[in-house]
């Protein structure tokens, strides 16, 4: 098919709130021999984005300056490398930037297929909140059947991924969550037990839950004064695993001898700067373990609202509200 000379994209400029954002027009990204180039459909909207338009999270070296770490949609070209994909195949893909865009170039091997039955809305929910889960919870957290997680901001995008994939692959989820509505919704989509935290200590339920034995991982993106009460909710052997720092990256008056005497595991990681190696093999574990389920009806994104590209303001504005339960959406092409 015969590409446009140009194309829309959102420019955020020097950053700051939501407003700064606009419609603009540009040059197509030009593929590496590695990449496919993908004509956007639907892009999802994340935290990291955010972060990045406030100018607290700049892309790493060579990427696209643009937002968006996510997007759905049809691959075009494909750069001299690629081997797997075609120009007609429907993809979705976690990029490392530039998906708020009419086109995106990425990775081939960051690309996965539309699960079956899936539409580009529900494709483009998928890559950043299931790579994440994925490499976090079950890589760094090696969680396995039979074992009890906690989930933080358990009706994020990330939150309701970690709750469906635990429980999918056997393990009793908890989570805590902002309201009744959330915490409600945390149970639907399959914890066993959800606290809300303005309301109760998530430390103390965990140790009623478990006669105070404690529990095997969390996945926490809060930080700061959930650090120590994190610590005491875990048992022998336990892992926590820090993805982000909603509450600060510092804690203060830590008791630090549960590490050492229930042998526990403190880690976390950040998934952009990671290799497009190390990303493909998230993308290759996901396809053979996770895509089957999601085929097969289980473990679907629950999508909360969808904005036009032009309204990007208001969709950003949605996710600083923390009022949303699930994915946020931007639709680019008719």
């Amino acid at each position: 098919m015969a590409l446009p000379d140009s194309m829309r994209f959102i420019e955020h400029g020097e950053g700051g709130d939501p407003g700064v954002m606009r419609v603009a027009r540009g040059p197509l990204p030009q593929p590496k021999p590695e990449e496919v180039l993908i004509r956007v459909l639907v892009a999802g909207v994340n935290r990291p984005d955010v972060a990045q338009r406030q100018g607290s999270y700049p892309p790493p070296p060579g990427a696209s300056p643009v937002l968006g770490l996510e997007a759905a949609g049809e691959v075009v070209a494909c750069g001299a490398n690629v081997g797997r994909w075609r120009p007609g195949d429907r993809v979705c893909a976690l990029t490392n930037g530039g998906a708020y865009a009419e086109y995106v170039a990425a990775p081939e091997t960051q690309c996965l297929p539309w699960p079956g039955g899936y539409d580009a809305v529900k494709a483009a929910a998928l890559p950043e909140n299931f790579f994440t889960v994925w490499a976090n919870l079950f890589g760094l957290g090696r969680l396995q059947a039979g074992e009890t997680a906690l989930v933080h901001g358990g009706t994020s995008g990330i939150g309701i991924t970690a709750i469906q994939l635990g429980e999918a692959f056997g393990a009793r989820m908890l989570a805590t969550a902002g309201s009744a509505e959330k915490v409600a919704a945390c149970r639907e989509f399959g914890a066993a037990e959800a606290w809300n935290y303005r309301e109760q200590d998530f430390a103390e339920e965990v140790k009623r839950l478990t006669d105070g034995k404690g529990i095997d991982a969390i996945l926490d993106m809060v930080g700061g004064s959930y650090f120590p009460r994190n610590l005491r909710c875990l048992g022998q052997n336990g892992r926590l695993v820090m993805i982000a720092f909603l509450d600060g990256p510092k804690a203060s008056e830590v008791d630090l001898r549960p590490i050492m005497v229930r042998r526990l595991t403190v880690t976390g990681s950040t998934l952009r700067p990671r290799t497009a190696a190390e990303k493909g093999a998230i993308a290759q574990a996901l396809e053979g373990q996770v895509w089957p389920l999601l085929t097969a009806g289980r473990c679907a994104p629950r999508i909360h609202a969808r904005f036009p590209l032009e309204k990007v303001a208001e969709a950003h504005a949605l996710m600083e509200s923390s009022t949303h339960i699930g994915k946020i959406m931007l639709e680019v092409a008719a």
